[in-house]
């Protein structure tokens, strides 16, 4: 019930600023005698399109602290929590990254861990209770690099960039559908009609631009190997992607943090994978020179 609730808060506080900003600026009268004004309905939904996904990208450090319950740590933390940090400061500063990730922890019995945050200064690497049980030190390491290498390539912020394209392109188009379709029926009921299918056309657009979103999500897993390679050493990578491969469940957690993990549960159609197979890793990393 949190999650959701917060879910719909952060929905209708975007909203409702939303609203203002596009009402401030003149851009709610996309509609006119005429009948659309092409110029301001694009403005209007790259608005809407873009704002909502970054707000969301620099919310996303704070939502996973809180949804994840993660605990934060630091070097002088005991044991092998301590470990866990030093080890993540190490490698961010051998990635020459600009600023030190924050690290935590969160309980689960899932191995796995991510990374997020909209900054190179403003990151987080979380790792789960079950990696730093079941995983021998090298292996973590190597985790811990394939989050760095995301980290370190802007992974999270290019994944905003193109779904605020995705978004804005679309919002764009369900409201031309919407309109076109409000014009063929009667009056009485053109409003509703509008509204129905503006919001089914959404969900429509939203959906087949995840093929997009995905492809390019299992493209960055590839790279972020070959980085937790040249960090770590190759070895450590195959050996934690074996590890996960004998080991890995997936649990329940928010979706929205699918793609930020190291590894991810196949769906029922490949191409909304967020991850490769761990075989297809396993074998890129092999391949390497």
């Amino acid at each position: 019930m949190k999650r959701i609730g917060l879910f719909v808060a952060t929905n209708l506080l975007v909203g409702l600023l939303l609203f203002g900003v596009t009402s401030a600026l003149g851009l709610r009268g996309w509609i006119t005698e005429k009948g659309i004004n092409y110029e301001v309905l694009m403005v209007s939904s790259v608005i809407y399109g873009f704002a909502g996904a970054f707000i969301s990208l620099g919310l996303s450090r704070i939502v996973a602290k809180w949804m994840m319950k993660i605990q934060l740590v630091t070097p002088q933390s005991e044991g092998a929590f301590g470990q866990l940090a030093s080890d993540v400061y190490e490698l961010a500063e051998k990635a020459g990254l600009k600023g030190m990730p924050e690290v935590g922890f969160y309980a689960s019995e899932e191995m796995n861990a991510f990374a997020t945050g909209p900054t190179q200064k403003r990151s987080l690497v979380a790792v789960s209770t079950g990696l730093l049980t079941n995983m021998p030190h090298d292996q973590v390491r190597a985790v811990l690099a394939h989050e760095i290498t995301h980290i370190k390539n802007g992974d999270m912020v290019t994944m905003t960039l193109l779904q605020g394209v995705i978004n804005s392109f679309a919002i764009f188009l369900a409201r031309i559908i919407g309109y076109a379709a409000s014009m063929m029926v009667d009056s009485k009921i053109s409003t509703l009609v509008y509204y129905v299918v503006n919001i089914a056309c959404q969900f429509l657009f939203t959906f087949l631009g995840s093929f997009i979103t995905m492809a390019f999500s299992r493209k960055r897993e590839f790279r972020a190997d070959s980085g937790a390679g040249l960090l770590v050493s190759r070895e450590s990578m195959i050996g934690a992607l074996q590890t996960l491969q004998l080991n890995y469940v997936k649990l329940d957690a928010p979706n929205g943090l699918a793609t930020a993990k190291i590894a991810d549960g196949k769906s029922r159609i490949p191409l909304l994978d967020s991850h490769p197979s761990l075989e297809k890793r396993i074998e890129a990393l092999r391949q390497l020179g």
